[in-house]
């Protein structure tokens, strides 16, 4: 299973950004989408999953601002992102808990987005 994100670039406090990550490969289903960050010198962290069925979970520092969704017909998952501030600067990194057609388990994570906020 192969993620390609797309979407980060540099944006001024307040603006917004939309990031997208797509599946591709011998996928039987998804699970779990979701996008984490790391900043410099920092570890990596979760700031938002959603289920196959739609759940979602956010990190309390972006709840309100950030959205998550996703497409099941097309194997994306999206990363709405608005009020954005100098601290939510890092590199954003799409995950997927996929079942391949061959009935294995694949966690698989996109190559990474640079998202960078001025103040």
């Amino acid at each position: 299973v192969q993620l390609q994100a797309s979407g980060g670039g540099l944006v001024q406090a307040g603006g917004s950004l939309r990031l997208s990550c797509a599946a591709s490969g011998v996928i039987f289903s998804i699970n779990d989408m979701g996008w984490y960050r790391q900043a410099p010198g920092k570890q990596r962290e979760l700031v938002a999953v959603i289920t196959s069925g739609g759940r979602t979970n956010y990190r309390d520092s972006v709840k309100g601002r950030f959205t998550i969704s996703r497409d099941n017909v097309k194997n994306t998952v999206y990363l709405q992102m608005n009020s954005l501030k100098p601290e939510d600067t890092a590199v954003y990194y799409c995950n997927a808990d996929a079942i391949t057609s061959d009935y294995v388990r694949r966690v698989s994570w996109g190559q990474g987005t640079q998202v960078t906020v001025s103040s």
